[in-house]
């Protein structure tokens, strides 16, 4: 597979499609050199991109954020991916809808004065933990923390929120692990680097409360559809000590779908029932 910068495609670009090796910015791009961007990550099944509307509007709601109001309505994000996935050719894709702070008057830390951009790619992805979507991933153990809402905008799917994210998943993956799972600024079990985290307790389930963390899409359908089969879903604080009591785990986000775990650093957890059933169920419902 070429690099993501030479590939054949259409890349929709501040209202339009261009060439997908010519959809360039400047090196003094402000979002280079201070992460004003934002972005969001979908899936296309069969010609229909799940929870697509939400997603716009979440990509709408991170810019403003970050102080950067999006010069692009709803709708008009919606009508650039479709035109993106037509002009490609793709009706089971991955979608990469992304916002940053061109280069323009500034190039100090405030940047008001230059434009807001937007661009939208897709391309075929497969499953995102490749072979551990049905074996359970295995997770490191993060260094690092999710940071206190005061600290960072945490409800925003903000691109520099990810820098600590990427630092923890080259760790693990350097032992031979999946992922790593993150713990946040108190001390409470977070997130995985890119995906929200459940587990299962005597057929119920618990997830972190998602104060500090990114709540995710994928995650807020999981817990409607678990509710829907009558299951008690927790949304509260979990502590470190508390992953040796659980018996089942798995991770949720739009590239991960629904993914199990197998193992946390030493502790190991059972790729049962309740977990299958659910992954089955997510991928029944983004098909319907």
């Amino acid at each position: 597979m070429a690099g993501y910068d030479d590939r054949d495609g259409k890349i929709w670009m501040d209202g339009k499609l261009v060439e997908w090796r010519d959809a360039k910015v400047h090196i003094l791009t402000h979002a280079l050199h201070y992460a004003s961007s934002v972005f969001e990550g979908e899936r296309c099944y069969t010609g229909k991109i799940f929870k697509s509307v939400e997603h716009s509007e979440r990509l709408r709601k991170s810019a403003e954020l970050l102080d950067m109001p999006l010069p692009y309505t709803v709708a008009e994000i919606e009508a650039a991916k479709t035109a993106t996935l037509e002009a490609n050719g793709l009706t089971d894709a991955y979608v990469r809808a992304l916002a940053w702070r061109g280069a323009g008057e500034d190039m100090g830390v405030a940047s008001s004065r230059n434009p807001i951009r937007m661009a939208v790619a897709v391309w075929s992805w497969g499953n995102y933990y490749g072979d551990a979507k049905f074996k359970g991933a295995k997770l490191d153990i993060s260094k690092w923390k999710r940071p206190s809402p005061e600290t960072i905008p945490s409800a925003a799917k903000a691109s520099g929120l990810y820098m600590i994210c990427t630092m923890s998943k080259h760790a693990a993956e350097a032992k031979g692990c999946s992922d790593a799972m993150m713990f946040d600024y108190r001390g409470y079990v977070a997130e995985a680097t890119g995906a929200n985290i459940f587990f299962v307790k005597n057929g119920e389930v618990h997830t972190p409360l998602p104060d500090a963390i990114l709540n995710g899409i994928t995650r807020q359908t999981v817990i409607g559809m678990l509710r829907d089969k009558g299951i008690t879903v927790h949304e509260r604080y979990i502590e470190a000590a508390e992953l040796e009591g659980f018996e089942q785990c798995w991770l949720t986000g739009t590239a991960a779908e629904v993914t199990p775990v197998g193992q946390i650093g030493d502790y190991t957890f059972e790729v049962g029932a309740l977990t299958r059933e659910i992954a089955t169920d997510y991928e029944k419902l983004v098909r319907a």
